[in-house]
């Protein structure tokens, strides 16, 4: 049984500009990852590497299903580490002028023989403060 890692966090922002941070990759490269291969369609794969030079981790991701401005669900792997997969939605609900914006990182264990950088401590942490700080401070400043 899984046991998905989940972060939510209410974002001062109309959940259509919310959508468009998550799916526009010009948008995305200014809080989360520069994914020059995104394509927002089923079955779309997508590569990225963790900011800076080093490239040490190979991201690669196939969308797996889109409800417009409510949800995004993809695959979430690293091909050079592991045949793994887990799974990561981002789902929208509107609160009046808020948007609270949820993240499951689903199947976190199929990663736990990777060592430290691919713990559920490591995922927890880095996914609060993507969409804690980097998403809510990108949209909230516009």
């Amino acid at each position: 049984m899984s046991n998905p890692i989940i972060v939510e966090y209410k974002v001062n922002a109309a959940i259509e500009q919310v959508w468009k941070a998550l799916t526009d990759k010009n948008e995305m490269k200014l809080w989360y990852f520069d994914i020059s291969d995104f394509e927002l369609e089923v079955g779309k794969i997508f590569n990225f590497y963790e900011p800076g030079d080093e490239k040490q981790f190979h991201h690669q991701a196939e969308i797996l299903e889109i409800i417009p401005n409510q949800k995004l669900k993809h695959s979430w792997t690293y091909p050079e580490f592991s045949n793994e997969k887990t799974t990561v939605s981002w789902e929208l609900q509107s609160e009046g002028e808020q948007t609270l914006v949820k993240l499951t990182h689903d199947d976190i264990d199929n990663f736990k023989d990777l060592g430290e950088n691919f713990s559920r401590e490591a995922f927890t942490e880095g996914w609060n403060g993507i969409i804690g700080q980097s998403l809510k401070q990108y949209i909230e400043s516009k």
